[in-house]
């Protein structure tokens, strides 16, 4: 005798089931969102062959140390600062107009030309290692050329970043944002001097002339538990 099927209820086969899933799959990626962090672009100063100079120690005044503590206050120095008065110390420490003792030592562009000779007689031999050097020599004297032969000279300075663990993201960012804005006040001035224009109006020849002479030496240390 022949099965007899059950009123008001449809048939549902294994096919028809895996479309069923299939669709609810489809569903669930197109209206699901992801957070994502936008991150933080920097781009670290380039590495510089200097072996007649001593770089195994860098000089306290070099160093910058803006921490970032548990509650989002800061400590610049050693001592309690306002964010208000962060980006015109660090303008301060990046440029060191009065050429104060407790703030960086600079070194000339002439000083890099003469570093980047004396690499290029010491490699003499090696293809590849010549190669470099001569390209470095080649960059810092056309640098030098299209500032009109100033002996700029350029800040050893780093300014090194530290945060806590509880620290917020937000704040981490509005620091960022401050140390970021001193040096970009220095670029735009610097290339107002030398070619006419803010620094995001310069031509890109121009543009890497400026970030050779003021490198955004920025250091961004691992969080670590600061406190509060």
């Amino acid at each position: 005798m022949a099965k007899k099927k059950k009123r008001g209820v449809p048939e549902i086969n294994a096919g028809s089931m895996a479309d069923i899933a299939f669709l609810l799959l489809i569903f669930f990626l197109v209206t699901t969102t992801m957070d994502t962090d936008t991150g933080i672009v920097r781009q670290l100063p380039p590495w510089q062959e200097q072996q007649n100079e001593n770089t195994d120690k860098i000089n306290e005044r070099n160093i910058f140390v803006v921490l970032i503590n548990r509650d989002d206050r800061l400590l610049v120095e050693g001592r309690p600062m306002d964010i208000s008065q962060l980006r015109e110390k660090a303008y301060e420490f990046v440029t060191n107009p009065l050429a104060k003792e407790n703030l960086p030592d600079k070194t000339l562009v002439s000083r890099r030309i003469e570093v980047a000779q004396t690499t290029l007689l010491a490699v003499q031999g090696d293809e590849n290692a010549t190669a470099v050097a001569q390209a470095e020599l080649d960059t810092w004297t056309k640098a030098k050329e299209m500032i009109g032969g100033d002996d700029f000279a350029i800040s050893k300075g780093i300014i090194s970043l530290q945060n806590d663990r509880g620290t917020t993201y937000g704040q981490y960012i509005t620091v960022q944002n401050e140390l970021v804005a001193a040096f970009s006040r220095y670029r735009d001035e610097t290339s107002m001097k030398y070619f006419g224009n803010p620094f995001d109006k310069c031509t890109v020849e121009q543009q890497d002339v400026i970030k050779l002479l003021i490198p955004q030496a920025i250091s961004e240390a691992e969080p670590k538990n600061i406190g509060g």
